[in-house]
Order: structure tokens, then C-alpha cells, then sequence
């Protein structure tokens, strides 16, 4: 139900944003002492949980997962064990491609869509003692949070993916300059679901500014999990949320600028419930406690929760996030240096997030979403006794990189590593395993660019934001 259209910014804005000007020209980097991921133990995150996991599953340690080809389990007080959900494989990928790159604090989960069994749970600390860093919540949402004031925006004012923006500045920074409209500046023009896929901050800022009270963008943010805990296996750290007062730090909010943080449990329970038409699912990681070679208790899943928004809206929502890979800010690591897709036919539903710690000094990168977010086309040569064999199950993922200024890969190329892997086991056409393909070029191993593109916004690519 649409209130109100949606506008360009409102007639008494540029004035307002114009006395700001002089106060608002510093960059974002400066503005914060938001913790970084390291900052917070694993005692810490789970003192600031307030949804407890299933008294069976008390002192579950997630810390001390152990992956052999027959399945892969943690354990339980008592010298009891966990049965996770995990795939062997896909766990082994993760762990094997953040051990590789050395990365300084990193996590990858992954969960099946339809039954909320999370088949991957892998964190990585280079240095120091181990954490579970999925449950984790300390790290900005950074651009992942555009989701989320997409998804206010066509709740609230009726926002398609298709309708039209001009925007300009706003790349690495944000100021109450790029706020106002001017014809003039305003030279790049795209949809709001290419201002998705390739993150652009100004328009993302202008179009809630004009368009949705704070009360509005939090109200929908809480919704999608935002302030409060998972439900899950182990404590979840709440991912946190705060407006300021002002327009400008309202507008940067909205555009993915600190003041908002996720875990990625809650990452990979967000792409899910889009995937789902807005209806999210309980994640479940531990299948069955053994005790004494027998199985004393075993998990249910597939524990739809309250919808969360609008079938339309996930829909939409759906088709802005996949220009991410296909035409954003992931084209580059989802496709090698000719051009090629490492996920042929497979489209990546996704948002990527960047956002650096000023205080840390930590890079923080996030990939979050779900695939296949459309039927993938088979050859009449997959075809057997004149049908179509089954699709693969969709599969949503929350993945983090926290790098230093030195970096060698970003959470996008993480991610879409462990989709291969996925997909090649799923016997997807063209889709090869990281480990048994051997590596096309430069691309495979650290997401550079490609020495050409064939996509018609490549001349826009240098306006994206993070």
C-alpha cells in the first residue's frame, strides 16, 4: 500500500543540509569508534545474547568443531557430542581458503534455504585464540544494510527496482553536499537496482531523506533482526542499530555508514528469508546429540518465523540484489579475466559491504545473500527419459573478511568459492570445484579486475560506492 510518492528531496531540505556543509565535510573514517571484531571475546558476545539456545544444547562449543569425511561435530558438556548439520566439503573449503590467505579474522556461513540446516560454520582467527565468529556482531553492517533501507523504501513509498536516479559524489564518503539534487552534478543516472548492485551510497541517502522518517527505516530494520538476538544453537550477539539525530548521520546510516553492525548468522538468515518471499527460518546447526554412541536427541528444522516482509517486496528486493554479481560491485570476483563466469547460469542474489575501522585500522568486507535466486537453465543433454533433473536446493550465506591495510582477497571472493564448491557437488553444468579445477588466471585467486568486460556499465563502475 503506497502513502506517499516517492520524491526527489524535499523542498526544505537543501537548506537545511546547506547550513551543515561546513560541519559535514570530513570523511566517515573519522567519525567513529565502532569496536572491530577483535575487540569483542567470545565471552563478551555471548554475555550480550538475549536468546538462548535450546537447554539441550547448553555449552555447545562452536570453537571446537572437528570435520572428518563422516561428518562434522562439536562438543557437549559431559562428554557429550553435536552432530552438525555441516557439510564435510564445504567446510573444509572455507577453512582451507582462510587458512591459505592468511586471513586476519574471518567467517563463512551457509544454510540451506527450505530447511534453515546451515551445511557451513567455519570462522578463522590468524592470530590469537580461537572465536566463534559467526555469532559475532561488532563488525559494521558497512553496505549490507542497504537491504534494509531498500526494503523501506518499497514498503513504505512503493520503490521499484526499475525506477530511475541521477546522483553524483558519495563514493568513499558521504557530506550534506552530495545530499542535494543539482542537475548540473548530477551527470550518472541508474536504476535503484543498479544503484544496488553497485552500491552507490548517494542515492541510497537521498531517496531515504526524502522519503522516510527514522522511525520508518528502524521500524523495518527491527523486523529484519536488527536489535535483537536469533534464535539459534549457541548465543547470538544482537546486531546493533542507532539513528542519529541529525539528517546527514541519518542519510549515512542509510546508506551503509557505521552506526549499524550484523553478525553473520544474521546475514545468512536475512538472504534466506528474501529467498523465501519474506518469511525467514530458524537456523539449525546441530542435527543430534550423541551420548554414549547413541542418539539422545535430534533437532527439527524447517521452523518458518514470523514474515518479515512482502512477498512483492522480496521479490524486488530479489532483482536489485542480483545485479550485484551480474553488473556490481562482485562482477570482477564472480567472473575471471575473459569474461567467464566461475557460476555459469547461476544467479547470485547478493550484497557486498566495505567500510574501514579508523581506530583498528581493519577492512572490513562483507558478501551476504543467497543463490540460485533464479530456476537455472539445464541443456536438453541433462535431460533424462524426457525430464528435467531436480534444481539445486538454494543455499542463503553471511561471509566477513576483516583484513588489515595489506589484503590479499575480499569476503566476495570467500564466498563465491565456497559456491563453487557448492554447486559443482550439486552437478551444476560448467560449475567446477575450486580444488579440482585448477585456477583460471589471477581472478580465481584474488578477485582482481578482468582485462575486459563485456557488461554495458563498465564506465560506471569507477561512480559505485562500497
Amino acid at each position: 500500500m503506497r502513502r506517499k510518492p516517492l520524491v526527489a528531496v524535499a523542498v526544505g531540505v537543501p537548506l537545511v543540509i546547506a547550513l551543515a556543509v561546513p560541519l559535514a565535510r570530513r570523511t566517515l573514517r573519522a567519525e567513529t569508534n565502532a569496536p572491530s571484531i577483535a575487540k569483542l571475546s567470545g565471552a563478551a558476545a555471548a554475555a550480550a545474547a538475549v536468546a538462548p539456545p535450546p537447554p539441550s544444547l547448553a555449552g555447545l562449543d562452536l570453537t571446537k568443531i572437528e570435520t572428518k569425511d563422516s561428518g562434522v561435530t562439536a562438543p557437549l558438556p559431559d562428554k557429550r557430542t553435536a552432530r552438525l548439520a555441516v557439510d564435510p566439503v564445504l567446510q573444509r573449503v572455507a577453512e582451507s581458503v582462510m587458512s591459505a590467505h592468511h586471513l586476519p579474522e574471518a567467517a563463512v556461513v551457509m544454510m540451506d534455504v527450505e530447511t534453515g540446516k546451515v551445511i557451513a560454520y567455519a570462522s578463522h582467527v590468524e592470530k590469537g585464540p580461537k572465536r566463534d565468529l559467526g555469532v559475532e556482531a561488532t563488525a559494521p553492517a558497512a553496505s549490507v544494510f542497504k537491504i534494509v533501507t531498500a526494503t523501506s523504501l518499497v514498503e513504505n513509498v512503493g520503490a521499484t527496482p526499475d525506477q530511475r536516479e541521477c546522483y553524483s559524489g558519495g563514493e568513499q564518503r558521504l557530506t550534506a553536499h552530495d545530499l542535494v539534487p543539482d542537475p548540473r552534478r548530477d551527470r550518472w543516472c541508474t536504476t535503484l537496482a543498479g544503484a544496488m548492485g553497485r552500491s552507490i551510497n548517494t542515492v541510497f541517502a537521498r531517496l531515504a531523506l526524502a522519503n522516510l522518517k527514522p522511525a520508518e527505516l528502524e521500524a523495518t530494520a527491527r523486523s529484519l533482526g536488527f536489535g535483537s538476538a536469533l534464535p539459534f544453537d549457541v548465543p547470538v550477539q544482537p546486531s546493533a542499530i542507532k539513528f542519529p539525530d541529525d539528517q546527514l548521520g541519518f542519510a549515512r546510516t542509510a546508506a551503509g555508514f557505521w552506526n549499524t553492525t550484523l553478525s553473520p548468522i544474521h546475514a545468512a538468515w536475512l538472504g534466506a528469508a528474501i529467498a523465501r518471499g519474506g518469511e525467514p527460518v530458524r537456523p539449525v546447526l546441530v542435527n543430534e546429540i550423541v551420548d554414549d554412541g547413541k542418539v539422545v536427541w535430534s533437532a527439527p528444522s524447517s521452523l518458518a518465523q514470523k514474515r518479515v516482509m512482502k512477498a512483492d517486496t522480496a521479490r524486488a528486493i530479489t532483482t536489485m540484489m542480483d545485479m550485484t554479481v551480474s553488473d556490481g560491485t562482485s562482477y570482477r570476483a564472480f567472473h575471471d579475466a575473459k569474461g567467464r563466469s566461475f557460476l555459469p547460469n547461476v544467479a547470485v542474489a547478493s550484497k557486498t559491504g566495505t567500510l574501514t575501522d579508523p581506530s583498528s585500522q581493519r577492512f572490513y568486507t562483507w558478501f551476504a545473500g543467497f543463490a540460485p535466486s533464479r530456476p537455472i537453465a539445464l541443456s536438453e543433454g541433462a535431460q533424462k527419459d524426457g525430464h528435467e533433473p531436480p534444481q539445486p536446493r538454494r543455499v542463503s550465506f553471511g561471509v566477513i573478511v576483516a583484513n588489515d591495510p595489506k589484503w590479499t582477497i575480499k569476503a566476495n571472493v570467500l564466498a563465491r568459492e565456497v559456491l563453487r564448491a557448492y554447486f559443482a557437488a550439486q552437478h551444476v553444468p560448467g560449475v567446477t570445484s575450486p580444488h579440482a579445477s585448477g585456477e583460471r588466471g589471477d581472478q580465481a585467486r584474488d578477485g582482481g579486475p578482468p582485462a575486459t568486460s563485456t557488461t554495458p556499465a563498465t564506465k560506471q563502475r569507477r561512480q559505485r560506492g562500497s
